[in-house]
């Protein structure tokens, strides 16, 4: 088969579309004939050499697809051959074929067409565990989301107006918030131009966003704590604002809050396993009735992963960038 490589790691065109061995389906899992993949800012991490993958996977770039079952491996139930799924992954969906743990499969969505159906997986594990399963987002509290056109952001904004929170958003220019709005967001805060403290605040009557979820880290500790309400939760996602920051555990103790931190990728197959069950039975629900929606911005063949990288990095898509076979 082919797939996306990386020989040294560096910028895009460290991505090479080559021919590899093929997968093959161990115990518990089974292999898939990849259609899409989806990027996702871990991939571009992987790709520079700060991110590698967890013992045991594969080598290949790509933490989500969508694609048919070909081969069940021993001790799965459930799946079939020709069975059209997607999939969580911890590498891999940069290729033509893929071995997924069957505790990772979910069925395509009723109304998504196979190929979207690969922008799927990771956004809805991410948000469904973090503002969900951890920071017990209940309906009326209100939401913060940070990069709210990104693909974790556009489906945290359509699942938390699902439950009945209010959303607040911050994004870099007009046109994106512009997007956030369409998605259901209810507070749109240019970051560049608004201080996202006192947006919320002031939207909140004064009290803050009950839960936060932050892709950006040490650069917004201090503020996403000054944003948070009384009993307010803070789920760290992303470190793209740095690694190390000083915490006022004053400030933290005075408002009863909480900081959470999680990454899915290096998580136990028993972990995922339980965010993704839990992922099929609400989120997919709203996929399949239409009130949560697929955001797709650019959809490019496999083989040119290095522009898609190039799109991501560039940082002017809304949504999902999905790679085809």
């Amino acid at each position: 088969m082919h797939a996306i490589t990386i020989e040294q790691p560096g910028g895009p065109e460290a991505l090479v579309w080559a021919e590899v061995p093929d997968p093959v389906a161990g115990e518990g899992e089974v292999l898939v004939d990849v259609v899409a993949g989806a990027v996702n800012r871990a991939d571009l991490l992987q790709r520079q050499g700060f991110y590698d993958p967890p013992p045991g996977a594969s080598p290949h770039p790509g933490l989500e697809c969508s694609g048919r079952i070909t081969a069940v491996g021993p001790g799965v139930s459930g799946w079939a051959v020709g069975d059209e799924v997607c999939a969580l992954l911890s590498g891999g969906g940069y290729a033509e074929r893929v071995a997924v743990p069957a505790g990772q499969l979910l069925p395509v969505p009723a109304g998504v067409d196979l190929a979207t159906a690969a922008s799927l997986p990771e956004v809805a594990c991410t948000v469904w565990s973090n503002v969900f399963m951890v920071s017990h987002l209940r309906p009326g509290e209100t939401l913060l989301v940070h990069g709210g056109s990104s693909g974790i952001g556009t489906m945290a904004i359509q699942l938390a107006k699902a439950v009945g929170a209010k959303v607040a958003v911050t994004a870099g220019d007009p046109q994106k918030l512009a997007r956030c709005k369409e998605l259901g967001a209810d507070v749109l805060v240019d970051y560049r131009e608004q201080d996202f403290v006192a947006e919320v605040k002031a939207a909140t009557d004064g009290a803050g966003a009950d839960v936060i979820l932050d892709i950006i880290g040490a650069k917004y500790l201090a503020r996403n704590l000054d944003a948070l309400a009384v009993n307010g939760r803070l789920a760290v996602i992303g470190l793209q604002g740095g690694v190390k920051a000083e915490l006022n555990l004053g400030a933290l103790l005075s408002k009863r809050a909480a900081i959470t931190a999680t990454s899915l990728r290096a998580r136990p197959l028993e972990e995922k396993a339980a965010i993704v069950a839990a992922v099929r039975e609400h989120v997919w629900p709203l996929l399949s009735a239409g009130v949560v929606r697929p955001v797709v911005h650019a959809v490019l063949p496999m083989r040119e992963a290095a522009e898609a990288h190039r799109i991501m990095e560039a940082g002017t898509h809304v949504g999902k960038i999905l790679l085809t076979t």
